[in-house]
């Protein structure tokens, strides 16, 4: 299996919610990491079926 990393940035949020969408990701395990700082403050991991 070949690892790709995706990285992306938003602009300043007006609400506190923010939806990951993964309709067109391929099945598969995944992990999601949420940094602030340059510093992990949430791990996790998700597949999609």
């Amino acid at each position: 299996m070949k690892k790709k990393s995706l990285e992306g940035v938003i602009p300043k949020l007006t609400t506190h919610n923010i939806y990951l969408n993964v309709n067109h990701l391929e099945k598969g395990s995944y992990k999601l990491k949420i940094v602030l700082k340059n510093k992990i403050i949430k791990s996790t991991y998700f597949t999609k079926d």
